[in-house]
């Protein structure tokens, strides 16, 4: 019971450095905007979170904005803020109007104006101005998604099919400079492909985006064979871009919580992105190694990992992590393991993500229930349940990927 309070303690203590809010005042702070107008522009899933605080610090020097953010994501009216809830993850009529209105809020700036620029996972829906008919571009979405293409692969199509991303948004605000404030979804916080890179430099290629329809068989019209070939902007010289949460700074603030509660913290890396149960077995390997040591050890794993699905069961990466360490880390004298989604969700549950310790194998064969036929059956959601392992938060409000902790505990 102590290791798993100490879980929930790492876990609340934790997620709030990584909420919008943060990120935000964060970025703002010392920023006086002290020439010309100020105008707001938020896309992504935590827009309205990140529009919110952005509004309550700039007050009376914020001129207007447009948020633009996911369906049920809007908790109330943002003072001079216009909000839009769109489709994600495929674009619709109502991404398209909001980001229209954005554009009409910047369409005619001076050198001395700023565009506060807020972004975060899922603004490559939810940000869209296509370049072609907004049917062709959601069934383009829908095919790249079901053919398995990644999101780096997805962005270098999306880029050259759209007016606002690849820098072109940035290119639409000039003069104006663009303060860009980003909360990153993607591993090594590559600016030019969170959310397709509105404000940011293209590093992609024409070359690398035919090579992805070629990759997939695409069968795509001659409009956008054409638009493919044309490049996006590679300099900019009125953006000013800063990260302030990603899953770095989750991984930072869960190893500050584990050094207060006594635990020496390693992180030993913030881009995991294998499969989730080779990551709990490599996690409880490592518990394995360390259960002489003699004092309290924590080991950090940030990123996101992947599931493949064998069976129809219940349940999601990090779920499936935690009960994939559960084997590795059975009988092991305070031993825990715990891995969540930043944004409280994992897979199609209303759970974070999953809790084990050195006890928990036994607790569910006491039950019948055999940790190796619930991963075939990607059931671990039944089986964390089963053992009291889910770990539920809510949605944060946040998504700056997940966090896999590894907790030995030894008394001084």
């Amino acid at each position: 019971m102590e290791l798993k309070r100490d879980a929930d303690r790492i876990i609340n203590a934790a997620l709030p450095k990584v909420m919008p809010d943060e990120a935000v005042a964060q970025a703002l702070r010392g920023k006086c905007f002290d020439k010309g107008r100020v105008y707001l522009v938020a896309a992504g899933k935590a827009a309205w979170q990140m529009a919110n605080a952005a509004s309550s610090i700039l007050g009376d020097r914020l001129q207007a904005g447009v948020c633009v953010t996911k369906y049920e994501h809007v908790k109330g009216d943002i003072p001079r803020v216009l909000c839009f809830e769109a489709g994600h993850p495929v674009p619709d009529e109502n991404s398209f109007r909001g980001t229209q209105k954005a554009l009409d809020l910047v369409s005619d700036l001076r050198k001395e104006d700023t565009v506060v620029f807020l972004l975060s996972g899922g603004g490559s829906a939810l940000f869209e101005k296509p370049l072609i008919e907004g049917w062709e571009l959601s069934e383009i979405t829908e095919r790249l998604l079901a053919c398995g293409a990644d999101i780096t692969e997805m962005n270098i199509i999306r880029k050259r099919l759209s007016a606002v991303k690849g820098g072109r948004f940035a290119k639409i605000c000039a003069p104006a400079k663009v303060y860009g404030i980003v909360l990153s979804d993607i591993l090594g916080d590559p600016l030019d492909m969170i959310a397709s890179g509105p404000a940011y430099p293209d590093s992609s290629t024409c070359k690398q985006a035919l090579a992805v329809v070629e990759k997939y068989r695409l069968q795509l019209s001659d409009r956008v064979m054409d638009l493919l070939q044309e490049e996006t902007p590679k300099e900019l010289d009125n953006v000013e871009n800063v990260v302030t949460g990603s899953v770095r700074n989750l991984c930072l603030a869960a190893a500050q919580a584990c050094e207060d509660l006594g635990y020496q913290p390693f992180i030993l890396t913030d881009r995991l992105c294998c499969e989730a149960r080779e990551a709990g077995s490599f996690l409880a390997s490592i518990a394995k190694t360390h259960q002489d040591a003699k004092q309290s050890m924590a080991f950090l794993a940030g990123g996101e990992t992947i599931v493949h699905l064998t069976g129809e069961g219940r349940g999601g990466r990090n779920q499936e992590l935690a009960l994939a360490a559960a084997e590795g880390i059975s009988g092991l004298r305070d031993t825990a393991l715990f891995s969540i989604g930043s944004d409280g969700t994992d897979g199609p549950t209303d759970a974070a993500g999953g809790y084990c310790d050195g006890y928990t194998k036994a607790r569910l064969a006491s039950k019948g229930i055999d940790i190796y036929q619930v991963l075939q059956d990607n059931n671990a959601y039944m089986a964390l349940e089963e053992a009291g392992g889910l770990i539920k938060t809510g949605a944060t409000g946040t998504n700056v990927n997940d966090v896999a902790v590894l907790l030995i505990k030894r008394e001084m």
